[in-house]
Protein backbone atom coordinates (compact mmCIF):
# COMPACT_ATOMS: atom_id res chain seq x y z
CA UNK A 1 0.00 0.00 0.00
CA UNK A 2 1.22 3.47 -0.89
CA UNK A 3 0.47 6.38 1.45
CA UNK A 4 0.10 9.61 -0.53
CA UNK A 5 2.67 12.22 0.45
CA UNK A 6 1.88 15.92 0.68
CA UNK A 7 5.20 16.93 -0.88
CA UNK A 8 4.30 15.21 -4.18
CA UNK A 9 2.81 18.33 -5.78
CA UNK A 10 5.85 20.40 -4.81
CA UNK A 11 8.18 17.93 -6.55
CA UNK A 12 5.93 17.45 -9.58
CA UNK A 13 5.56 21.17 -10.18
CA UNK A 14 9.30 21.81 -9.90
CA UNK A 15 10.09 21.93 -13.61
CA UNK A 16 13.13 23.21 -15.46
CA UNK A 17 15.86 21.65 -13.30
CA UNK A 18 18.20 18.80 -14.14
CA UNK A 19 18.49 17.40 -10.62
CA UNK A 20 16.09 17.16 -7.70
CA UNK A 21 17.57 16.21 -4.34
CA UNK A 22 15.30 14.84 -1.62
CA UNK A 23 16.85 14.83 1.85
CA UNK A 24 15.43 13.20 4.95
CA UNK A 25 15.90 10.51 7.60
CA UNK A 26 16.30 6.87 6.65
CA UNK A 27 13.09 4.93 6.05
CA UNK A 28 10.86 8.01 5.77
CA UNK A 29 9.80 7.10 2.20
CA UNK A 30 12.15 9.10 -0.05
CA UNK A 31 13.10 6.45 -2.62
CA UNK A 32 9.55 5.04 -2.82
CA UNK A 33 8.18 8.51 -3.53
CA UNK A 34 10.72 9.23 -6.26
CA UNK A 35 10.14 5.82 -7.86
CA UNK A 36 6.44 6.63 -8.12
CA UNK A 37 7.14 10.08 -9.56
CA UNK A 38 9.45 8.54 -12.18
CA UNK A 39 6.59 6.23 -13.29
CA UNK A 40 8.99 3.52 -14.38
CA UNK A 41 10.89 5.83 -16.76
CA UNK A 42 14.05 5.95 -14.67
CA UNK A 43 16.41 3.22 -13.62
CA UNK A 44 17.11 3.18 -9.89
CA UNK A 45 20.50 2.58 -8.30
CA UNK A 46 20.88 2.34 -4.53
CA UNK A 47 24.26 2.85 -2.93
CA UNK A 48 23.37 0.59 -0.07
CA UNK A 49 24.44 -1.96 -2.71
CA UNK A 50 28.17 -2.51 -2.23
CA UNK A 51 28.82 -3.36 -5.90
CA UNK A 52 27.18 -0.17 -7.15
CA UNK A 53 29.04 1.86 -4.55
CA UNK A 54 32.40 0.32 -5.50
CA UNK A 55 31.89 1.03 -9.22
CA UNK A 56 30.81 4.61 -8.51
CA UNK A 57 33.87 5.23 -6.34
CA UNK A 58 36.42 3.59 -8.65
CA UNK A 59 35.22 4.83 -12.06
CA UNK A 60 32.39 7.41 -12.13
CA UNK A 61 32.51 7.74 -15.93
CA UNK A 62 32.12 3.97 -16.35
CA UNK A 63 29.30 4.00 -13.81
CA UNK A 64 27.29 6.44 -15.94
CA UNK A 65 28.17 4.52 -19.09
CA UNK A 66 26.50 1.50 -17.51
CA UNK A 67 23.71 3.53 -15.90
CA UNK A 68 22.96 6.46 -18.23
CA UNK A 69 20.54 9.13 -17.01
CA UNK A 70 17.71 9.67 -16.34
CA UNK A 71 18.39 7.97 -13.03
CA UNK A 72 17.23 7.68 -9.46
CA UNK A 73 20.32 7.67 -7.24
CA UNK A 74 19.43 6.47 -3.74
CA UNK A 75 21.58 7.31 -0.68
CA UNK A 76 24.14 9.14 -2.80
CA UNK A 77 26.17 10.30 0.19
CA UNK A 78 27.90 6.90 -0.02
CA UNK A 79 29.14 7.62 -3.57
CA UNK A 80 30.82 11.04 -3.29
CA UNK A 81 32.95 10.51 -6.40
CA UNK A 82 29.82 10.81 -8.57
CA UNK A 83 29.19 14.47 -7.83
CA UNK A 84 31.81 15.95 -10.20
CA UNK A 85 30.61 13.60 -12.94
CA UNK A 86 26.97 14.61 -12.35
CA UNK A 87 28.04 18.25 -12.63
CA UNK A 88 29.72 17.53 -15.99
CA UNK A 89 26.68 15.69 -17.34
CA UNK A 90 24.35 18.55 -16.38
CA UNK A 91 26.69 21.19 -17.81
CA UNK A 92 26.98 19.23 -21.05
CA UNK A 93 23.19 19.09 -21.41
CA UNK A 94 22.98 22.83 -20.73
CA UNK A 95 25.49 23.61 -23.49
CA UNK A 96 23.78 21.31 -25.97
CA UNK A 97 20.45 22.97 -25.31
CA UNK A 98 21.93 26.43 -25.94
CA UNK A 99 22.92 25.34 -29.45
CA UNK A 100 19.40 24.23 -30.39
CA UNK A 101 17.24 26.66 -32.35
CA UNK A 102 14.07 25.19 -30.83
CA UNK A 103 15.12 23.79 -27.46
CA UNK A 104 12.82 21.32 -25.77
CA UNK A 105 11.80 21.80 -22.12
CA UNK A 106 14.35 20.74 -19.53
CA UNK A 107 13.74 17.24 -18.23
CA UNK A 108 14.99 16.04 -14.88
CA UNK A 109 18.04 13.81 -15.35
CA UNK A 110 18.57 12.89 -11.73
CA UNK A 111 16.33 12.20 -8.79
CA UNK A 112 18.70 11.97 -5.83
CA UNK A 113 18.05 10.94 -2.23
CA UNK A 114 20.24 11.32 0.81
CA UNK A 115 19.67 10.55 4.48
CA UNK A 116 22.94 11.84 5.88
CA UNK A 117 23.12 15.60 5.45
CA UNK A 118 26.46 15.71 7.26
CA UNK A 119 28.05 13.88 4.33
CA UNK A 120 25.88 15.59 1.73
CA UNK A 121 26.86 19.05 2.92
CA UNK A 122 30.49 18.27 2.18
CA UNK A 123 29.75 17.17 -1.39
CA UNK A 124 26.64 18.78 -2.85
CA UNK A 125 27.43 22.37 -1.91
CA UNK A 126 30.73 22.24 -3.76
CA UNK A 127 29.53 20.71 -7.03
CA UNK A 128 25.80 21.17 -7.69
CA UNK A 129 25.26 24.81 -6.72
CA UNK A 130 22.74 26.28 -9.17
CA UNK A 131 22.19 22.91 -10.81
CA UNK A 132 19.76 21.23 -8.42
CA UNK A 133 16.66 21.88 -6.34
CA UNK A 134 16.56 20.70 -2.75
CA UNK A 135 13.60 19.37 -0.78
CA UNK A 136 13.22 17.89 2.68
CA UNK A 137 10.98 14.96 3.55
CA UNK A 138 10.42 13.65 7.05
CA UNK A 139 8.28 10.86 8.45
CA UNK A 140 4.52 10.86 7.83
CA UNK A 141 2.51 13.79 9.12
CA UNK A 142 -0.76 13.33 10.99
CA UNK A 143 -2.48 14.78 7.93
CA UNK A 144 -0.98 12.10 5.66
CA UNK A 145 -1.72 9.25 8.07
CA UNK A 146 -5.36 10.24 8.65
CA UNK A 147 -5.97 10.62 4.92
CA UNK A 148 -4.90 7.00 4.45
CA UNK A 149 -6.35 5.65 7.72
CA UNK A 150 -9.24 7.94 8.78
CA UNK A 151 -10.22 5.83 11.81
CA UNK A 152 -6.82 5.63 13.47
CA UNK A 153 -6.48 7.21 16.93
CA UNK A 154 -4.12 10.08 17.59
CA UNK A 155 -2.58 8.16 20.51
CA UNK A 156 -1.64 5.37 18.07
CA UNK A 157 0.12 7.93 15.87
CA UNK A 158 1.83 9.46 18.88
CA UNK A 159 3.16 6.03 19.94
CA UNK A 160 4.13 4.68 16.49
CA UNK A 161 5.32 7.95 14.99
CA UNK A 162 5.30 8.49 11.24
CA UNK A 163 7.39 5.61 9.88
CA UNK A 164 5.53 4.52 6.71
CA UNK A 165 6.31 0.81 7.11
CA UNK A 166 4.63 0.70 10.51
CA UNK A 167 1.35 1.60 8.77
CA UNK A 168 1.68 -0.35 5.53
CA UNK A 169 2.96 -3.54 7.19
CA UNK A 170 0.87 -4.28 10.27
CA UNK A 171 2.98 -7.36 11.08
CA UNK A 172 5.88 -5.17 12.16
CA UNK A 173 6.41 -4.64 15.87
CA UNK A 174 6.87 -0.86 16.31
CA UNK A 175 9.12 -1.32 19.35
CA UNK A 176 11.52 -3.65 17.56
CA UNK A 177 11.36 -1.59 14.36
CA UNK A 178 12.36 1.65 16.08
CA UNK A 179 14.92 -0.11 18.27
CA UNK A 180 16.57 -1.40 15.09
CA UNK A 181 16.40 2.10 13.62
CA UNK A 182 18.17 3.58 16.64
CA UNK A 183 20.84 0.88 16.58
CA UNK A 184 21.46 0.69 12.83
CA UNK A 185 20.97 4.28 11.72
CA UNK A 186 21.48 6.64 14.65
CA UNK A 187 24.11 4.73 16.63
CA UNK A 188 26.07 3.54 13.56
CA UNK A 189 25.49 5.72 10.52
CA UNK A 190 25.12 9.13 12.16
CA UNK A 191 27.64 8.54 14.94
CA UNK A 192 30.26 7.28 12.47
CA UNK A 193 29.81 10.04 9.88
CA UNK A 194 29.93 12.72 12.58
CA UNK A 195 33.12 11.27 14.03
CA UNK A 196 31.57 10.78 17.48
CA UNK A 197 33.90 8.71 19.67
CA UNK A 198 31.96 8.71 22.96
CA UNK A 199 29.14 6.51 21.70
CA UNK A 200 27.80 5.54 25.12
CA UNK A 201 27.67 9.15 26.24
CA UNK A 202 26.02 10.16 22.97
CA UNK A 203 23.26 7.61 23.55
CA UNK A 204 22.82 8.95 27.09
CA UNK A 205 22.41 12.52 25.81
CA UNK A 206 20.01 11.27 23.12
CA UNK A 207 17.79 9.75 25.82
CA UNK A 208 17.98 12.88 27.94
CA UNK A 209 16.92 15.01 24.98
CA UNK A 210 13.94 12.72 24.42
CA UNK A 211 12.97 13.12 28.07
CA UNK A 212 13.15 16.90 27.62
CA UNK A 213 11.24 17.18 24.34
CA UNK A 214 8.96 20.21 24.40
CA UNK A 215 11.12 21.96 27.01
CA UNK A 216 13.60 24.82 26.97
CA UNK A 217 17.06 23.68 25.95
CA UNK A 218 19.73 23.94 28.63
CA UNK A 219 23.14 22.78 27.41
CA UNK A 220 24.76 23.18 30.80
CA UNK A 221 22.19 20.98 32.56
CA UNK A 222 22.54 18.30 29.89
CA UNK A 223 26.32 18.43 30.19
CA UNK A 224 26.21 18.19 33.98
CA UNK A 225 23.76 15.27 34.01
CA UNK A 226 25.61 13.33 31.30
CA UNK A 227 29.19 14.05 32.34
CA UNK A 228 29.99 15.49 28.90
CA UNK A 229 31.35 18.96 28.16
CA UNK A 230 28.76 21.57 27.20
CA UNK A 231 30.47 22.28 23.86
CA UNK A 232 30.28 18.56 23.03
CA UNK A 233 26.56 18.48 23.83
CA UNK A 234 26.05 21.46 21.52
CA UNK A 235 27.93 19.67 18.73
CA UNK A 236 25.84 16.52 19.14
CA UNK A 237 22.60 18.49 19.10
CA UNK A 238 23.75 20.18 15.89
CA UNK A 239 24.34 16.73 14.36
CA UNK A 240 20.82 15.61 15.28
CA UNK A 241 19.41 18.83 13.82
CA UNK A 242 21.24 18.39 10.52
CA UNK A 243 20.00 14.81 10.21
CA UNK A 244 16.37 16.00 10.61
CA UNK A 245 15.76 14.08 13.82
CA UNK A 246 15.74 17.07 16.14
CA UNK A 247 14.26 20.55 15.82
CA UNK A 248 15.20 23.63 17.84
CA UNK A 249 12.36 26.14 17.97
CA UNK A 250 13.97 29.57 18.36
CA UNK A 251 12.57 32.22 20.68
CA UNK A 252 11.01 35.25 19.06
CA UNK A 253 13.40 38.15 18.85
CA UNK A 254 11.84 41.49 19.68
CA UNK A 255 13.37 44.80 20.58
CA UNK A 256 9.98 45.78 22.00
CA UNK A 257 10.14 43.33 24.90
CA UNK A 258 13.38 42.84 26.83
CA UNK A 259 11.74 40.24 29.09
CA UNK A 260 11.60 37.49 26.45
CA UNK A 261 13.56 34.30 27.05
CA UNK A 262 16.54 33.72 24.78
CA UNK A 263 16.56 29.91 25.01
CA UNK A 264 15.09 27.70 22.25
CA UNK A 265 12.86 24.73 22.86
CA UNK A 266 14.01 21.28 21.79
CA UNK A 267 11.72 18.84 19.97
CA UNK A 268 12.07 15.54 18.16
CA UNK A 269 10.41 15.45 14.74
CA UNK A 270 8.98 11.97 15.23
CA UNK A 271 7.11 11.02 18.38
CA UNK A 272 7.57 7.28 17.74
CA UNK A 273 11.32 7.74 18.04
CA UNK A 274 10.78 9.93 21.11
CA UNK A 275 8.56 7.45 22.95
CA UNK A 276 11.01 4.64 22.22
CA UNK A 277 13.95 6.65 23.54
CA UNK A 278 11.87 7.44 26.63
CA UNK A 279 11.35 3.71 27.14
CA UNK A 280 7.58 3.40 26.68
CA UNK A 281 6.35 -0.11 25.81
CA UNK A 282 2.58 0.55 25.62
CA UNK A 283 0.55 3.55 24.54
CA UNK A 284 -2.06 3.63 27.31
CA UNK A 285 0.35 4.13 30.25
CA UNK A 286 2.06 6.78 28.11
CA UNK A 287 -1.18 8.69 27.64
CA UNK A 288 -1.76 8.68 31.40
CA UNK A 289 1.76 9.85 32.24
CA UNK A 290 3.03 13.34 33.07
CA UNK A 291 5.00 13.28 29.78
CA UNK A 292 1.86 13.01 27.63
CA UNK A 293 1.43 16.78 27.38
CA UNK A 294 4.98 17.41 26.17
CA UNK A 295 4.72 14.53 23.69
CA UNK A 296 1.48 15.92 22.29
CA UNK A 297 3.13 19.34 21.99
CA UNK A 298 5.98 17.60 20.14
CA UNK A 299 3.47 16.01 17.75
CA UNK A 300 1.91 19.43 17.07
CA UNK A 301 5.30 21.03 16.41
CA UNK A 302 6.22 18.19 14.06
CA UNK A 303 2.95 18.67 12.17
CA UNK A 304 3.65 22.38 11.69
CA UNK A 305 7.23 21.75 10.51
CA UNK A 306 6.17 18.97 8.12
CA UNK A 307 3.39 21.15 6.71
CA UNK A 308 5.95 23.91 6.10
CA UNK A 309 8.34 21.54 4.31
CA UNK A 310 5.75 19.52 2.38
CA UNK A 311 3.99 22.55 0.93
CA UNK A 312 7.06 24.75 0.47
CA UNK A 313 5.89 27.69 2.57
CA UNK A 314 8.16 30.49 3.77
CA UNK A 315 6.80 30.50 7.29
CA UNK A 316 9.02 31.60 10.13
CA UNK A 317 8.46 29.58 13.31
CA UNK A 318 9.27 30.67 16.84
CA UNK A 319 8.10 30.51 20.46
CA UNK A 320 7.08 33.41 22.66
CA UNK A 321 7.95 33.19 26.35
CA UNK A 322 8.70 35.83 28.95
CA UNK A 323 11.07 35.41 31.86
CA UNK A 324 7.99 35.56 34.10
CA UNK A 325 6.57 32.41 32.48
CA UNK A 326 3.97 33.86 30.09
CA UNK A 327 4.10 31.68 27.00
CA UNK A 328 2.67 30.93 23.57
CA UNK A 329 3.89 27.59 22.25
CA UNK A 330 4.14 28.41 18.55
CA UNK A 331 4.18 31.60 16.49
CA UNK A 332 3.99 31.33 12.72
CA UNK A 333 4.88 34.43 10.71
CA UNK A 334 3.35 33.80 7.29
CA UNK A 335 4.50 36.99 5.58
CA UNK A 336 3.03 40.44 4.92
CA UNK A 337 3.01 41.03 8.68
CA UNK A 338 0.57 38.16 9.35
CA UNK A 339 1.07 35.99 12.41
CA UNK A 340 -0.66 32.94 13.90
CA UNK A 341 -0.42 32.20 17.62
CA UNK A 342 -0.97 28.56 18.66
CA UNK A 343 -0.95 26.57 21.89
CA UNK A 344 -0.99 22.76 22.12
CA UNK A 345 -3.60 21.41 24.55
CA UNK A 346 -3.88 17.69 25.29
CA UNK A 347 -7.67 17.82 25.52
CA UNK A 348 -9.67 14.82 24.31
CA UNK A 349 -13.06 16.44 23.69
CA UNK A 350 -12.31 20.14 23.69
CA UNK A 351 -10.75 22.97 25.65
CA UNK A 352 -11.78 25.97 27.66
CA UNK A 353 -11.03 29.36 26.10
CA UNK A 354 -7.62 30.82 26.88
CA UNK A 355 -6.89 34.55 26.48
CA UNK A 356 -3.80 35.89 24.80
CA UNK A 357 -1.22 37.08 27.37
CA UNK A 358 -1.71 40.84 27.90
CA UNK A 359 1.95 41.66 27.23
CA UNK A 360 1.77 39.74 23.94
CA UNK A 361 -1.38 41.57 22.85
CA UNK A 362 0.26 44.89 23.70
CA UNK A 363 3.26 44.04 21.50
CA UNK A 364 1.26 42.44 18.66
CA UNK A 365 -2.17 44.14 18.56
CA UNK A 366 -2.90 42.73 15.08
CA UNK A 367 -3.01 39.14 16.43
CA UNK A 368 -6.63 38.90 17.55
CA UNK A 369 -6.94 35.28 18.68
CA UNK A 370 -5.12 32.30 20.12
CA UNK A 371 -5.49 28.96 18.32
CA UNK A 372 -5.73 25.99 20.68
CA UNK A 373 -4.61 22.81 18.92
CA UNK A 374 -6.36 19.96 20.71
CA UNK A 375 -6.10 16.18 20.68
CA UNK A 376 -9.76 15.79 19.75
CA UNK A 377 -13.03 17.66 19.59
CA UNK A 378 -14.30 19.84 16.77
CA UNK A 379 -13.22 23.11 15.27
CA UNK A 380 -14.96 25.78 17.36
CA UNK A 381 -14.84 29.47 18.14
CA UNK A 382 -14.51 29.29 21.93
CA UNK A 383 -14.53 33.06 22.47
CA UNK A 384 -13.86 36.26 20.58
CA UNK A 385 -10.14 35.74 21.12
CA UNK A 386 -9.82 31.93 21.18
CA UNK A 387 -10.34 29.32 18.44
CA UNK A 388 -10.14 25.54 18.88
CA UNK A 389 -8.68 23.39 16.07
CA UNK A 390 -8.21 19.62 16.49
CA UNK A 391 -4.82 18.27 15.41
CA UNK A 392 -6.53 16.25 12.67
CA UNK A 393 -7.49 19.51 10.93
CA UNK A 394 -4.37 21.57 11.68
CA UNK A 395 -2.67 21.26 8.28
CA UNK A 396 -5.77 22.32 6.35
CA UNK A 397 -6.39 25.14 8.81
CA UNK A 398 -2.85 26.50 8.37
CA UNK A 399 -2.91 26.22 4.58
CA UNK A 400 -6.15 28.19 4.36
CA UNK A 401 -5.32 30.79 7.01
Amino acid sequence: MWIERDITALLTNNQGVYAQILIGPRQCGKSTLLSLLAKGNMQEVTFDDFQARRLADSDPALFFAQYPPPLILDEIQYAPQLFPEIKQIIDRHKKEKLLLSNPTPVKTLFYITGSNQILLDKQVKETLVGRASYFHLNTLSVHEILRAFPKIDINEILFRGGWPELYTNKQLDPIKYINDYIRNYIEKDIVTSAGIIKKKEFHTVLGMLAARTGNLLNHSALAKDSGVKSITVQEWISVLERTSLLYLLPPMESNLNKRLTKSPKVYFLDTGLTTRLQGWMEKQPLMNSPQAGALFETLVLAEIVKCKLNFGTNWKLSLWRTKEGEEIDFLIETGQGRMIALDAKLSIHGADPVPLPPSFSKTFPNVKELILVTYGGKRLQLSKTCHQVPLSELTQFLLHW
